[in-house]
């Protein structure tokens, strides 16, 4: 269920700037997303799993608190990630 390094380091590069920038907001959302969709496509299966279930409860409050930050840093670089990244709102 984990991220490989090789994926982290795919989604740090393209979002963050460089493979080493972990700390950027935008990064650290294209991460949260990612994960995201991982489990949700586990939920799909087992439906019955529920500390992953409030795990990804847990992912999408950390995800949003991050993009509401973003929003109120810059709103091209906000509107822009939801653009690229597909998040509806």
């Amino acid at each position: 269920m984990a991220l490989s390094s090789e994926a982290k380091k795919e989604i740090f590069a393209q979002f963050g700037g460089a493979e080493t920038n972990t700390g950027s907001t935008e990064a650290q959302i294209a991460m949260f997303s990612k994960r995201i969709s991982d489990l949700t496509e586990h939920l799909k299966l087992n439906r019955k799993d529920f500390g992953t279930q409030r795990s990804l409860i847990r992912l999408v409050g950390k995800r949003r608190s991050m993009l509401d930050y973003l929003k109120g840093r810059d709103i091209e670089k906000y509107r822009s990630l939801i653009k690229e990244l597909g998040i509806r709102k």
